[in-house]
């Protein structure tokens, strides 16, 4: 069995996350935690867990202050509905993280995920853990925006650039542009290298919206680029860039 622990300090999401993990009956949950300090106490005394699905925000502080108190041995799946804090979270012991309201696909896919850096004897300490996380590394697979009073989930499939103006970092999806709470510089080191490439100061794109690319005798890359339009590669970034392309 894989020992689980949630912290939640909203009663009626530990509920509905704990009806979603029992249908996975390889996991055991050992404890509900609802603070910071219930956390801080709770593995203070008591063995640790295999896995932590820990929200962000609790109501006596983030949980990112109970793992600075206590050296955790265990994986972390982070819960949240605030996407400014997702990157911290790669920082730590997350293998996931789960945007709210959480969709059954994608926890299972973050247990699955899980399952994959478990080793075969399932013991692990948080040195190792900090190792086997480094193997694989983590990647944004989707972000939050807001929209007026309410939240979209946009999958980073879907965002054909990130594009800094007025120092605001906006991504464009085909039919619209949005503000996140991001820095590019933060941005290059969790979006998928293999999709993403930061061509100059101002943009990093995903290849899939690439339509045309266009060199000059100078050196000069331009690319046609859906919907933006024409983006220029900076000379220092244009050996980098051809090596992407066919990488």
């Amino acid at each position: 069995m894989i020992t689980t622990v949630i912290i939640e300090d909203e009663k009626p999401a530990a509920r509905k996350l704990e009806r979603m993990l029992s249908l996975f009956p390889e996991l055991q949950l050992v404890a509900n935690l609802e603070s910071v300090e219930d956390a801080v106490k709770w593995f203070s005394e008591n063995d640790h867990p295999q896995l932590i699905f820990s929200d962000i925000v609790l109501g006596d502080g983030l949980s990112f202050d109970i793992f600075e108190k206590i050296s955790t041995k265990a994986f972390i799946i982070y819960t949240t509905a605030f996407d400014q804090y997702t990157l911290k979270a790669f920082k730590l012991n997350s293998i996931d993280y789960l945007l709210k309201p959480i969709m059954n696909d994608d926890l299972a896919g973050a247990i699955e995920k899980f399952k994959s850096f478990l080793p075969s004897d399932q013991s692990v300490n948080s040195e190792n853990i900090k190792q086997l996380i480094k193997k694989e590394k983590s990647t944004l697979s989707r972000v939050l925006v807001k929209i007026g009073y309410n939240l979209k989930i946009i999958q980073t499939d879907e965002i054909s650039c990130f594009f800094s103006e007025n120092k605001i970092v906006y991504l464009q999806t085909p039919d619209r542009h949005y503000p996140s709470d991001f820095t590019l510089d933060e941005l290059e080191d969790v979006l998928d290298e293999k999709k993403f490439f930061r061509v100059n100061r101002q943009f990093i794109i995903n290849s899939e919206y690439i339509k045309n690319i266009h060199t000059s005798p100078n050196y000069k890359v331009e690319l046609d680029f859906q919907p933006v339009g024409e983006i220029t590669v900076s000379r220092d970034r244009v050996k980098d860039f051809k090596d992407w392309l066919v990488g």
